[in-house]
């Protein structure tokens, strides 16, 4: 069996690839800007002519050495036509030559003709590139996903300090080829099928469009018995409806209608792909996908003749959608691998054509503003002042709920006209000194983000206020003087000066997006706006609209309902059972015990038992005890069932519905201290619930000629909660079965039928694919051809299992110390030390060297990204995400040395945590994080350099920091940073490299470390494990002299000899040479006499404990000639006594050698 396929036990969800390739699968980096011609190049305005927008290039010289602008402003774009649609992938930036003017940030826009741009966004966010620190440096940017355009617009937004806007600009791609058709709102393209009929259990369909119409039919099929798909745009979102084998079709529930995207009426290009596998459907709209299943009673789609797109022909035909044709166009159209368009273009005779259908897009030049601001925000136009009446006309889409739309005041002091959106309704308000104000309105929830036309005719006395061209809802008002139309216009706001402007605002600014803007039956060129030749305006963004739908996808959790401004998102948990800002935490509490807490009594309660996680609450009872909470959960069969006589072969069943989810129960079960379903019957002379005892296992194969089983019977029940030993094999002559120590069952191989077994499944531990009569239970120590698979890891990821099982290392896992992994073994376990900074058996054996003046051991972190050449990143961007919330310190030290370093810890961000002693012996962790700033935490209970060894641990999770040291708690702290970024080495003694120190840990370093260090942990890192186990294999560097030692021992040494003479070159202290000799002389007569002392005591210990070894071995002689070999029981007992002699021949041995 071919191990790849082995180890899955996740449920696979069906997908299929996207047609098309990327711009990563080819090449596709050329420079497309060198070699245009300088028409190509135009600007919102040039310094001089030698600054002209044609010297653009990048690395040319010519002009002024690039392009600037007369002024330095955000208002400021260099653009760029490409000659054709291309697809683009990357940038690059310059400075203008020789100067002191470079962009140092931009943004980027792209369009297809000049109008309706659309900004570069990543991770749905307006991406801002870095630009330039300096003339003639080239910053290149590769995009995360292409882009489809002609034209490209550089805006700037930050540049040099000391100069002013200066660019030179590259862009890199390849051709862009692809297959266009253009639908009017009245054609569609017919797709013809070979048959009459076309029966299909698998779809694939791909396109992109592009329109301004929120309605109209792409595609649409449909069979006389039912079945039938539609995909069509509505209000602006994409919804496809699907209906698979059902006759009844207006009477039925199997109609599927799902719902993607928003906003897509903008005149860009959105993608569409559409699969469906049977029952399956996976719909995708741009980045967004929706998998569902269809209701149909068939897993066939059956359709009749034809398949259309951009709308339906011949509309009243059963089951069709009254809806508009498409009007707009779209790109790549296949279906099931068919290339729909370039058959039209071709003229084949599969595709019908209905109307006018042309094969390239034809754009309407529209330029949409976007308002930004919600206080400086405005637009000024000028009409043309006392003309009889008033004509005004434009369209608008928003998320705000109020906003001013249009202020002007009218001539010959006929009054002032605003119109404004109030609580999602539109109001138009006139104004005069000597009459009453007349309000009028019209439209509800028209902050809906579509787009929403606004006329206004004023005809001496009469005024109309016209909302989305339906006259029939059309509002009107009389006034009692005529309405001469004003002078100046202002829309979505009005400036800071009145007196000036004349413009009054009752409401907030608008946000939002206008376009075909019309005053007196006249289009307003609001290009010639941002050139600055007609009006004013401020705060604008002009040829583009920057709407968002910030409900997609919808972040409020658990049903609720998102709502939106311009700004901001908003849900409604009403009826969701949650609360909070996105509906995240319960209103209800985790179990019956928590509403104890609460003086609850008995009664039924909604409990949450995952608190916020994706589980809804359950309804149950809470039966409230003295000494016991006990949950109950109803079911539908609670009444008394009479059963009238059952046999093994036809058992009689029962079902039971709870009020709840599998996932619901399992949850609380998992939470439950004890857990019981309780069963009550009345019954003569039968036996309830007589469920067979599993005493045998089998083990069934099919290698070509039907299943072959072998079947071992056990004595005893194999469900006793012990261990058993299965092994199954097959080879080409055999197939058997061992259970235990039970006999082998053996087959032999069949005469005919596959030599190997062809198997293209995923492997099944515990269960199929169904998950039906699955295993409950334990495994461990599953091996297939030799080849262990790693259950543990796997079950981590698996819903229903759960890593880890009672076995060895359940029995004596604590046997592994100091963060030691228990490892299960057939036979018994071992302990992994690789991520503890001891080892040993039982990673219980410290490792622990001699430091002397000038050692030091650095470790090097890996970065957390690769370092690109891109010479203008910034050390931010390559390690922002590479953070530490954490830090799991514990050493050991003994010295007679302060100050000295033990520990440094620095990052790429220059924060550092140091960890040494001051001079007067205290001990000192210093900490420095960006938002804390330098915090020194000092502990001063007693001199630490005073030869002994010294424990400590630093511990901080997220905010909070606690220090032990020699096990005692010395101090607790909560910092307002919780993050230390970018780790980039660790150091054990003197730092050499040339790192800037503050002052206290500079004079530390001075004197580095002389002593022994132990046992030195650093999260799962133990780097001094490593400098002495691994040098040439871990990141590790070893500078002076670095020597193997037991701090215990020196300890012990130092404590238990008479006298000790220190040398030169002794860690731990020095001789004083000024110290008279006469001191020594003095202490020989003593010195003597304990030594003789201590001889004669050793004497008489030697004697007692040779005369007890000799009784005891006389007696185990003895009892080793009565007692037979005994066996352990079980491998559990078995592995627990041979611990016990280890021990205990470990203590003879001790006890022998002293």
């Amino acid at each position: 069996m071919d191990a790849r396929a082995l180890g899955v036990f996740t449920l696979l969800l069906f997908s299929f690839g996207h047609l098309g390739l990327t711009a990563t699968n080819y090449n596709c980096d050329t420079a497309l800007v060198s070699t245009l011609p300088s028409t190509a190049f135009t600007s919102s305005s040039e310094l001089f002519s030698t600054h002209s927008p044609s010297f653009a290039r990048l690395n040319r010289r010519e002009g002024a050495g690039g392009w600037s602008p007369l002024g330095s402003n955000e208002q400021e774009w260099l653009q760029i036509d490409l000659g054709d649609r291309v697809e683009i992938v990357a940038v690059a930036t310059q400075g203008r030559y020789g100067s002191s003017d470079w962009v140092t940030s931009y943004m980027l826009m792209f369009s297809d003709t000049g109008r309706n741009w659309k900004q570069y966004r990543q991770d749905d966010t307006i991406w801002v590139f870095t630009g330039n620190s300096n003339a003639d440096g080239v910053v290149h940017h590769k995009f995360l996903h292409s882009v489809k355009a002609r034209f490209v617009r550089f805006v700037p937004l930050k540049w040099s300090l000391n100069g002013r806007i200066g660019l030179r600009v590259e862009v890199f791609g390849c051709s862009y080829k692809s297959d266009i058709a253009d639908f009017d709102g009245r054609s569609s393209l017919l797709y013809r099928f070979n048959q009459k009929l076309m029966s299909t259990f698998k779809d694939v369909v791909s396109l992109k469009f592009k329109s301004m119409q929120g309605d109209g039919v792409l595609f649409h099929g449909e069979g006389q018995r039912g079945d039938y798909i539609t995909l069509e745009l509505q209000e602006g979102k994409l919804s496809l409806h699907i209906n698979l084998g059902d006759s009844n079709l207006h009477f039925s529930n199997s109609h599927m209608s799902v719902t993607l995207g928003s906003l897509l009426d903008d005149q860009h290009w959105h993608s569409v792909l559409i699969e469906r596998f049977n029952k399956q459907v996976n719909f995708t709209v741009d980045k967004h996908t929706q998998h569902f299943r269809t209701k149909g009673d068939s897993d066939h789609l059956d359709i009749d003749y034809e398949l259309s797109f951009g709308g339906i022909p011949v509309p009243g035909k059963p089951g069709t959608f009254q809806r508009k044709n498409f009007h707009g166009c779209i790109e790549n159209l296949y279906y099931n691998g068919v290339n729909i368009i370039d058959l039209a273009k071709r003229r084949k005779p599969q595709i019908y054509t209905v109307g006018n259908v042309t094969f390239s897009c034809s754009e309407p030049q529209i330029v949409p503003i976007t308002f930004v601001s919600a206080s400086r925000s405005y637009l000024l136009l000028p009409g043309t002042p006392q003309i009889d009446g008033l004509s005004v006309s434009f369209q608008f889409r928003t998320w705000n709920k109020d906003g001013l739309l249009l202020s002007t005041e009218l001539s010959e002091n006929s009054g002032l006209i605003l119109v404004y959106l109030h609580g999602g309704r539109l109001t138009l308000l006139i104004q005069k000194v000597t009459e009453k104000p007349v309000e009028i309105s019209a439209g509800t929830n028209l902050h809906d983000g579509l787009w929403h036309s606004v006329n206004i005719n004023a005809r001496r006395h009469r005024i109309t206020l016209t909302l989305d061209n339906n006259s029939a809802t059309a509002a009107h008002a009389t006034t009692v003087s005529r309405i001469y139309s004003g002078n100046s216009y202002y829309f979505g706001g009005c400036p800071d000066n009145f007196t000036d402007s004349r413009c009054l605002n009752p409401v907030a600014a608008f946000q939002g997006c206008m376009r075909l803007i019309f005053i007196d039956n006249q289009p307003k060129d609001l290009v010639l706006v941002q050139q600055g030749s007609l009006g004013n305006f401020s705060d604008l963004h002009i040829d583009l609209c920057g709407i968002k739908d910030r409900c997609l996808p919808s972040y409020c959790e658990h049903g609720g309902r998102c709502s939106q401004s311009w700004t901001t998102f908003y849900c409604d948990c009403n009826d969701t059972g949650y609360m909070g800002a996105t509906c995240h935490n319960s209103i209800y509490e985790q179990s019956c015990e928590a509403y104890r807490h609460q003086g609850k009594s008995s009664g039924f309660f909604y409990i949450d038992s995952d608190g916020s996680g994706p589980l809804g609450p359950l309804h149950v009872f809470c039966n409230i005890t003295e000494d016991k909470i006990w949950t109950a959960v109803q079911h539908n069969n609670t009444e008394l069932t009479r059963v009238h006589g059952a046999d093994p072969e036809k058992p009689y069943t029962m079902s039971f519905n709870y009020n709840s989810s599998t996932e619901q129960l399992e949850a609380m079960i998992n939470s439950a201290e004890y857990c019981e379903q309780e069963a009550a019957y009345h019954c003569k002379k039968s036996r309830l619930l007589n469920t067979p005892t599993p005493k045998e296992i089998t083990f069934s194969i099919d290698v070509g000629n039907g299943p072959m089983e072998a079947t071992v019977q056990s004595p005893t029940p194999l469900n006793d909660n012990h261990w058993h030993y299965v092994r199954a094999e097959r080879n080409l002559k055999q197939t058997s079965l061992q259970v235990d120590s039970l006999p082998k069952k053996v087959l032999e191989a069949p005469a005919e039928g596959h030599f190997r077994l062809q198997l293209n499944s995923q492997l099944f531990v515990g269960g199929t694919a169904s998950r039906q009569k699955g295993f409950l239970g334990c495994i461990r120590s599953l091996h297939l051809n030799g080849q262990k698979l790693d259950l543990e890891e796997r079950a981590k990821m698996t819903p229903g299992v759960k890593p880890g099982c009672p076995g060895h290392c359940s029995s004596y896992g604590s046997l592994c110390h100091n963060g030691g992994k228990c490892v299960e073994k057939y036979n018994g376990y071992s302990c992994d030390c690789t991520n503890s900074a001891y080892e040993g058996p039982f990673c219980k054996e410290e490792v622990s060297a001699l430091f002397e003046a000038g050692t030091s051991i650095t470790y090097l972190f890996q970065e957390p990204y690769p370092v690109t050449k891109n010479a203008s990143t910034s050390s931010s961007a390559i390690y922002a995400d590479a953070v530490m919330s954490k830090e799991n310190i514990a050493f050991s030290f003994l010295t007679a040395h302060a100050p000295s370093l033990l520990l440094y810890v620095n990052t790429y961000f220059h924060e550092y945590l140091a960890v040494i002693l001051s001079k007067n012996g205290s001990l000192q962790v210093r900490y420095k994080l960006s938002k804390d700033g330098l915090l020194i935490f000092t502990i001063d209970s007693g001199n630490f350099a005073n030869r002994e060894l010294h424990h400590v641990k630093i511990n901080r999770e997220g905010r909070e920091l606690v220090i032990e040291v020699d096990q005692v708690l010395k101090l607790k702290h909560n910092f307002s940073e919780t993050d230390f970024k970018a780790i980039k080495s660790l150091t054990l003694g003197k730092v050499t490299d040339s790192l800037s120190l503050d002052p206290e840990v500079s004079k530390a370093n001075a004197y580095g470390f002389t002593g022994c260090l132990s046992s030195v942990q650093y999260n799962h890192i133990a780097p001094l494990k490593a400098a002495l186990r691994h040098p040439s294999v871990a990141p590790v560097t070893v500078k002076g002299s670095l020597t193997e030692s037991s701090c215990a021992s020196i300890v012990e040494a130092d404590v238990n000899t008479v006298t000790t003479i220190y040398s030169s070159s002794d860690p731990f202290g020095k001789t004083d040479e000024r110290e008279p000799l006469t001191n020594a002389v003095r202490s020989d007569s003593a010195v003597i006499g304990g030594v003789i002392a201590v001889v004669i005591f050793i004497i008489f210990c030697i004697i007692a404990i040779m005369t007890r070894f000799l009784y005891q071995h006389k007696q185990a002689h003895r009892s080793s000639q009565t007692k037979e070999k005994e066996y352990p029981e079980n491998l559990e007992s078995s592995f627990k006594a041979d611990i016990d002699l280890q021990n205990t021949v470990s203590e003879c041995k001790r006890e022998y050698f002293i």
